[in-house]
């Protein structure tokens, strides 16, 4: 049995009530929710806000009631949430106002964890529990919600952190939400004690670790650059005018009450056509200047199917001409209603031979209704390595981009509000899975990354005269730990978290009793 004394120690008394009540909680809460806002996945993100809201909302779920405590910290979640959806333009609905509750759920699990053990289990193991329970939260995302990592990932706060990022090819994305936890359980401990004696060995521990991720980061970004051969490659998207006339058109047959299938055979075809055509354009500019691979946007083409055989036909007599790789990106209208059209794109060889047709793997849940395909990579082996291709939100699921690749194409197409976030977060899956990626955006950020995440190119659609980006990327990736093993560190965290639950309610890991002079 714990001592009144230690078990005040450690927030909680016998029966696992609260302590006392402190003044500040609510200035914990408060504090704690307005950091979690600037560290979401979105445009405004801070990278120190993702280290700063766990303490806070860590602490203050330890200094009250369990569960009115996590009723909280899900507020807390749910407002980060919904003023993700805000800042990143997603829109309010049912749909997304019901996903937000859902992930915000999940999300505050840990915290709920954290504080019905709290006390009930040796400090290591409440050291613990937390980090490996929020690292296996994140990857339940993945792997129960429609939405990926495109929100609730810790990782993509860290963008810019070069060297914390490398441990991405170990862990995935998971490892930083694990490292970011434990230095909150750390910090709780310092500040549950007060004694530097009580909790140096956890510091030590996890400044060490931190230390080495660091240090292990900084020295693969020194010691192993990428000196590969490089390929040119460019990103094209049509004019900006013929973009535009081509929405006009859009609009006034929607005004009319006319199904795009229907209005496409007459009013939307000159449309369509002059995109096509600026895209052509566009494409045999930057194969004049050298370009070996031309990549166009995820939907560049809008068109029916009656209408697909000609802008394919087009596509390949342009890649035969100019003796390049080119990936296409199309957006096919059925005839029998939305669930009926494809998004999709095809990869057309120098000889004007089709080596894919690819269908999105993961519509946006609430905004893309045509149905999924397989979910099959598609990779073929080139003079320029080999290469590979998702669209879009697809790359928001890391377990489907392990596709040993050397190069990743990702057409995509966002919006000025979340163009920027969205294609740093692909970045990401290069760095686990040793590829470059390349993310050419029809309206947001384009970029390509090297396999460690540097920027190879960046083009922002809004900013630039010319909607093109070019890079010189490397014709060959690397192999990385996460790309063999996957999803392990994952499995663990969930297994450590269920195991030291199980020890906290079976009573086999109560915290010992401090020594007696």
């Amino acid at each position: 049995m714990t001592t009144t004394r230690a078990r005040d120690a450690l927030g909680a008394t016998p029966n696992n009530r609260p302590a006392p009540r402190t003044w500040y909680r609510p200035a914990l809460l408060l504090l704690g929710t307005v950091a979690q806002l600037f560290a979401v996945g979105g445009r405004w993100d801070i990278a120190a806000a993702a280290w700063i809201f766990p303490v806070l909302l860590l602490r203050f779920a330890r200094t009250g009631r369990a569960w009115s405590g996590a009723l909280w910290v899900w507020v807390a979640h749910f407002a980060a949430a919904v003023f993700w959806l805000f800042e990143s333009k997603m829109g309010f609905s049912p749909l997304t106002l019901t996903g937000a509750a859902g992930l915000a759920a999940l999300l505050a699990l840990p915290f709920l964890l954290d504080r019905l053990l709290l006390g009930r289990v040796r400090p290591w193991m409440s050291l613990l529990a937390f980090p490996a329970a929020l690292a296996g939260a994140e990857f339940l995302i993945t792997l129960l919600s429609p939405f990926g990592t495109a929100y609730g990932a810790l990782a993509v706060t860290q963008y810019g952190d070069l060297p914390l990022l490398q441990v991405l090819a170990v862990t995935g994305a998971y490892g930083i939400g694990f490292l970011i936890a434990w230095v909150a359980a750390v910090v709780n401990r310092v500040w549950e004690t007060a004694s530097w004696h009580a909790a140096r060995s956890a510091v030590v521990t996890c400044a060490a670790v931190l230390l080495a991720v660091h240090l292990g980061g900084g020295a693969r970004l020194a010691f192993a650059p990428d000196r590969a051969r490089t390929v040119r490659i460019a990103g094209v998207t049509a004019d900006r005018s013929v973009i535009e006339a081509q929405k006009a058109a859009f609009a006034r047959a929607a005004g009319a009450g006319r199904d795009n299938a229907a209005a496409a055979a007459s009013s939307l075809r000159p449309a369509m056509t002059a995109v096509r055509n600026s895209l052509l354009a566009a494409t045999r500019r930057e194969a004049t200047a050298g370009a070996k691979i031309v990549v166009w946007p995820e939907e560049a083409v809008r068109t029916t199917a009656a209408d697909e055989h000609a802008t394919l036909a087009a596509a390949r007599d342009q890649a035969r001409r100019s003796r390049i790789y080119l990936e296409i990106g199309v957006r096919v209208y059925g005839t029998a209603g939305p669930r009926s059209d494809r998004d999709e794109t095809a990869l057309i060889d120098p000889h004007g031979t089709v080596r894919w047709t690819y269908q999105k793997a993961h519509p946006i849940p609430g905004s893309e209704p045509f149905a999924p395909g397989d979910g099959k990579v598609p990779v073929v082996d080139t003079p320029y390595g080999r290469i590979a291709n998702v669209i879009c939100y697809d790359a928001d699921f890391p377990a489907m981009m392990r596709a040993g690749a050397d190069i990743m194409l990702v057409p995509a197409h966002d919006w000025r509000e979340y163009g920027g976030a969205h294609t740093q977060k692909a970045a990401l899956r290069g760095i686990e899975s040793g590829y470059a990626v390349v993310r050419q955006d029809a309206e947001g950020v384009s970029a390509a990354f090297d396999h460690q995440g540097h920027v190879l190119a960046a083009a922002d659609y809004f900013t630039t005269g010319r909607q093109t980006m070019v890079a010189q990327v490397p014709v060959r990736g690397v192999g990385t730990p996460y790309d063999v093993i996957g999803d392990a560190f994952a499995w663990l965290c969930l297994a450590a978290a269920g195991a030291v639950a199980v020890a906290g309610v079976t009573g086999v890991a109560h915290p010992r009793p401090p020594r007696r002079p």
